[in-house]
């Protein structure tokens, strides 16, 4: 799509309807691998890694904005055959949902918000470009596998995940590169990005849309949550018991429920 060769894990379905989950930032789509069987066979399914991550290209010049990744949503609904989709986004992922919602509303099908926050503040966002210009100056090999696995942390790095699904997440996060083990991603997908301010939109997604908000999340807070739902003209939230910003490692059975009652 746009250029770049798109890798997404897919489970046919004929005549079922799409659903496609999007994963975070400097994640991948095995981070769905917990959550998403209960779907399988329900709907044609799709976790699709984005640009710059997973096994997808990195593209260059580095294009990391809100609307980069829209793009590619759309081309691949196109070469799906897909009118129409529903979404599944956490966190960066939850943020590229909201701009197909929002400025394709016709796309949309359903929409499930996951921990993600309408904007970025701007100290963060700095943080977040000079953590990714400073692993593109050094970019860190590890000799073996498992030592890349053993240094594997999340950001925000509170979890109460079973330390076994932070590994196998790991492990088919990372790859062999110029004479090391490195995790697919783009530090550039940091150092360049440019997300959107999706708060003056919301109220054109017209899609039914669910929220969830992790109990102990530092990200997408209480307040903010409230204010997204005087905003999404037919909206809901629940809140995710007993799990930080990532929800579908921390409780992965409570977020199948959630999103299974809205969905099915």
């Amino acid at each position: 799509m746009n250029g770049l060769a798109l890798h997404a894990l897919e489970w046919p379905a004929p005549g079922a309807p799409g659903l496609c989950f999007l994963h975070g930032g400097s994640a991948h789509s095995h981070w769905f691998d917990a959550v998403i069987g209960r779907f399988i066979g329900r709907y044609h399914v799709l976790a699709l890694d984005q640009r710059g991550h997973g096994a997808s290209t990195w593209p260059s010049p580095p294009a990391y904005a809100t609307e980069d990744f829209v793009s590619d949503l759309v081309g691949v609904m196109k070469a799906l055959g897909w009118e129409k989709m529903t979404l599944v986004g956490h966190s960066m992922g939850g943020a590229n949902s909201m701009g197909l919602a929002s400025w394709h509303p016709e796309r949309v099908e359903r929409l499930v918000i996951v921990d993600s926050r309408p904007s970025i503040p701007a100290e963060r966002l700095g943080t977040m470009h000079e953590r990714g210009k400073r692993a593109l100056l050094t970019p860190r090999r590890h000799p073996t596998p498992e030592s890349a696995v053993a240094s594997f942390r999340l950001l925000p790095r509170e979890t109460v995940a079973a330390p076994e699904l932070l590994a196998h997440v790991a492990r088919a996060g990372i790859a062999e590169r110029e004479g090391g083990w490195s995790y697919r991603f783009d530090p550039a997908a940091n150092g360049s990005r440019r997300p959107h301010d999706m708060w003056p939109h919301l109220s054109k997604i017209a899609a039914p849309t669910l929220i969830v908000r992790a109990a102990r999340s530092p990200v997408l807070t209480g307040e903010m949550a409230e204010r997204m739902l005087g905003l999404i003209p037919d909206v809901r939230l629940v809140e995710v018991a007993d799990a930080y910003h990532h929800v579908t490692l921390d409780q992965p059975a409570r977020f199948v429920r959630a999103v299974e009652s809205f969905l099915l």
